[in-house]
């Protein structure tokens, strides 16, 4: 079996907490995590001790798709050198850019 990802981990702590939220019980709230997400009993245990443990509900990040840019030499070594220094990755920086890009050109549109 698959170990889970950060993002379906972070899904099911947040159902685990909304069930909790609603008064549900521990036994009631285990079997439909089972149920909805396809887990053992023992595991949805987890995931609601780790919802009552935790005071804010987790972000849920949203699936990410790969692409291929062309981006000319230089750029890429600023690229590079920014990320060494700021200890982002490359792919953050670029997205960071790519979404203030758009939230810009929205503005103007």
């Amino acid at each position: 079996m698959a170990r889970s990802t950060q993002a379906q981990k972070a899904q099911r702590v947040r159902a685990a907490q909304e069930l909790l939220a609603r008064g549900t019980s521990m036994v009631e709230a285990a079997v439909a995590l089972s149920r909805d997400f396809g887990l053992s009993r023992r595991q949805a245990y987890r995931y609601l001790e780790e919802a009552h443990a935790v005071a804010s509900p987790p972000v849920v990040a949203e699936a990410s798709v790969t692409i291929t840019l062309k981006i000319p030499s230089n750029i890429v070594r600023e690229l590079r050198a920014y990320s060494a220094i700021s200890g982002l990755t490359m792919s953050e920086i670029v997205r960071r850019a790519i979404s203030a890009f758009l939230s810009a050109a929205r503005g103007h549109g």
